[in-house]
C-alpha cells in the first residue's frame, strides 16, 4: 500500500479550507458580508416558498409533472452555470492544484464534498425535498424519495464540476470571456422563453401539455430521481427503478468524466504555451483563411476581413452581434406563434442588425489612427464606409430571408413575403444610412478593459444614436409603408409584389446618398473621430 493511501483523508482538508475560504473573503470587507447575508436569507425564503407550493401541490394531478420539469430544468441551468459564471467559485478551481502530489480518485471525493457546501447547493437540497414530497405517496415511493433526494443533487453538482473542469481553460480564455459577456442574453431570452410557456399554458384548455413533456424529462437524470418517486407512487416498481438507475448511471459518468478531465488538467501542458514547430510554417499564399479567399481582392476584401475578424474575435463587438441575432430571431418567431403573429415581424430582424451599423469607428479605438492613414480623398472615405455597409449587408440579408421564410412557415403567410422582403431590405437600407451619418458625425469609444459599453461623457450621443435608428428608420420608409397600406386598402393585392424591387431599389439609394454625403465631412474629420474613439 502506498504511503498516499496511508495518508488522512483530503476530504476534510478540502471542507475546511473550503469554509476557511468563505469566512476569510466575507473578513474582506463589511460590504460582502451584507451582500452575502442578504443573498442567504433571500435564498432560504424563496427555498421555503417553493417547498411550501410543493406542498400545495401534493395530491394535485399536475404535481407529478410540475416537480419533474422544475427539477430538470434547475439541473440545466446547473450544467450552463460554469460556462456564463466561470468565476463564480474561484477556490474551487483545479488548475491551482496541478504543482501538488493529489491523486485523482481522492481529489474528486474531495472537491465534491467540499462543492456540496455553499448557497446553491442548500437552495437545490430544499428544491429536492420539496420536489419529492409532491408526489410521493406510500411507502415505497418513500424509500424512493429518501434516495433520490441526495441522489438530486449530486448529480446537480457533480455536473457542474465536470462541465467546468472540462473547460476549465476555455473559461480562463478570451473565449471564455466572450460567454461571460453573453450570460445577460441568455438569462433574458430564457425569461422570454419562460414568459412564452406561461402564456401558452395560460391559453391551454387544460394542464395535459405538462405531462407529454415530463414523460420525457422524466427520462433525463436528475429529473428522473423525482420521476421514479412518482412511478412508486402509481405503483410501477420496475420503471421507477429503472428511472433511478438512469440518475445513478449519470452521476457514475460524470464522475468518471470528471476524473478523466483532472487527470488531463494535470498532466497536460496548456496548448498556449507550447511553441509552434517549425514545420507549422507554411507558404503565405497558403496561410490565407476561407473567409479571405471568398472576399474580394484590394481594399474592399482588406476592410471587410477587417471587420468580420472584430465581430469573431472582439468580445464587446461580438456580444453586441449575438445579441441582436438571438433578438432579431426569437421576436418575430415568438410574435409569430402568437394568435396575432404576423410575417411582417420579420422586418424586425433586418431592423436589429442595421443598428450595427451606428459608431463603426468605435470598434476600431485607438487603432482607427492605422485606418485614418489609408484615407487620402473622398473616395477612399467613401469606400471605407461602403465597406463596412458591405459586411452588414452579407450577415442581415441571409439572415432577413431566413426569420422571414420561418416565420411565414408558421403563421402561414406565405403570400405576403414580396412586400415583407420589400419592407425590410428599405428598412435594411435606411438603417444603414442612418449609421453612415451617425458613425461620421456622432462617434463614441468603446472601452476594451471595462465593463461599459461607451466612454465616461459620451453615453448621450450613444443614446441618441440608438433612438436614432429605431424612429429614424421607420420614418425613412414611410412611404414604402405608405404605399403598402394604399395598396391594401384600395384592393391592388396582385400589385403587392411590387414592393420587393421598390424596396430594394429605395433602400440602396438611400444608402448611397448617405455614402455620398458623408465621405467629403468623414476626411476632414478623421482627426476628432480618432481622438472621440480613443477616450476611456
Amino acid at each position: 500500500m502506498s504511503a498516499a493511501a496511508d495518508g488522512p483523508s483530503l476530504t476534510p482538508v478540502f471542507v475546511r479550507l473550503k469554509l476557511s475560504l468563505m469566512r476569510n473573503g466575507l473578513r474582506q470587507s463589511g460590504g460582502r458580508t451584507v451582500a452575502f447575508v442578504a443573498s442567504l436569507v433571500v435564498v432560504l425564503l424563496i427555498a421555503a416558498l417553493m417547498v411550501l407550493g410543493f406542498l400545495l401541490l401534493r395530491g394535485h394531478g399536475a404535481a407529478g409533472a410540475v416537480a419533474v420539469l422544475t427539477v430538470g430544468v434547475f439541473g440545466l441551468g446547473w450544467a450552463v452555470m460554469p460556462l456564463f459564471l466561470p468565476s463564480g467559485d474561484e477556490t474551487m478551481d483545479p488548475s491551482r492544484l496541478v504543482m501538488l502530489p493529489l491523486r485523482p480518485q481522492p481529489l474528486v471525493r474531495a472537491l465534491l464534498v467540499a462543492s456540496l457546501v455553499g448557497i446553491g447547493p442548500l437552495f437545490t437540497l430544499c428544491l429536492a425535498a420539496g420536489a419529492v414530497t409532491a408526489v410521493a405517496h406510500g411507502a415505497a415511493a418513500t424509500v424512493f424519495a429518501v434516495l433520490a433526494v441526495p441522489l438530486v443533487l449530486l448529480v446537480c453538482v457533480a455536473l457542474s464540476r465536470a462541465v467546468a473542469t472540462a473547460n476549465v481553460r476555455l473559461l480562463t480564455s478570451r473565449k471564455g470571456r466572450d460567454m461571460a459577456l453573453l450570460s445577460g442574453l441568455v438569462i433574458a431570452l430564457g425569461i422570454q422563453a419562460v414568459n412564452f410557456g406561461a402564456q401558452a399554458l395560460g391559453r391551454a384548455e387544460d394542464l395535459s401539455v405538462l405531462d407529454t413533456v415530463a414523460s420525457v424529462v422524466g427520462w433525463l437524470p436528475p429529473a428522473s430521481a423525482v420521476a421514479a418517486v412518482r412511478s412508486a407512487a402509481d405503483g410501477d416498481a420496475v420503471v421507477a427503478a429503472a428511472r433511478l438507475a438512469v440518475s445513478v448511471v449519470a452521476l457514475v459518468v460524470l464522475l468518471w468524466w470528471w476524473r478523466r478531465s483532472l487527470v488531463r488538467l494535470m498532466v497536460e501542458p496548456d496548448g498556449s504555451t507550447v511553441g509552434a514547430a517549425p514545420e507549422s510554417v507554411r507558404d503565405p499564399a497558403e496561410g490565407r483563411g476561407l473567409l479571405a479567399r471568398l472576399l474580394p481582392g484590394g481594399r474592399t476584401g482588406a476592410v471587410m476581413e477587417r471587420c468580420f475578424r472584430y465581430i469573431w474575435r472582439d468580445p464587446k463587438t461580438k456580444a453586441a452581434w449575438v445579441s441582436a441575432l438571438a433578438v432579431g430571431a426569437l421576436v418575430p418567431m415568438f410574435n409569430a406563434f402568437q394568435e396575432a403573429g404576423s410575417v411582417y415581424w420579420a422586418c424586425f430582424a433586418s431592423g436589429m442588425l442595421g443598428v450595427q451599423m451606428f459608431n463603426q469607428f468605435g470598434q476600431d479605438s485607438s487603432a482607427f489612427w492605422m485606418v485614418a492613414q489609408t484615407i487620402s480623398t473622398p473616395a477612399d472615405a467613401y469606400a471605407e464606409l461602403r465597406d463596412r455597409a458591405y459586411v452588414l449587408i452579407a450577415i442581415t440579408v441571409p439572415f432577413t430571408v431566413l426569420v422571414a421564410v420561418a416565420t411565414g412557415l408558421v403563421t402561414g403567410g406565405w403570400s405576403q413575403l414580396p412586400e415583407v422582403f420589400g419592407l425590410a431590405f428599405a428598412l435594411l437600407g435606411a438603417m444603414l444610412a442612418l449609421g453612415v451619418v451617425a458613425s461620421v458625425r456622432y462617434p463614441y469609444a468603446v472601452p476594451q478593459d471595462s465593463r461599459r459599453n461607451v466612454a465616461p461623457g459620451q453615453g448621450g450621443m450613444a443614446v441618441a444614436a440608438i433612438f436614432g435608428g429605431m424612429f429614424g428608420g421607420p420614418l425613412l420608409c414611410a412611404p414604402l409603408i405608405a404605399l403598402l397600406v394604399w395598396l391594401r386598402v384600395a384592393g391592388h393585392h396582385d400589385l403587392l409584389w411590387l414592393l420587393l424591387p421598390l424596396g430594394v431599389t429605395y433602400g440602396a439609394l438611400l444608402l448611397w446618398a448617405a455614402l455620398k454625403a458623408m465621405a467629403g465631412p468623414m476626411l476632414k474629420r478623421l482627426p476628432e473621430i480618432l481622438a472621440a474613439v480613443s477616450k476611456g
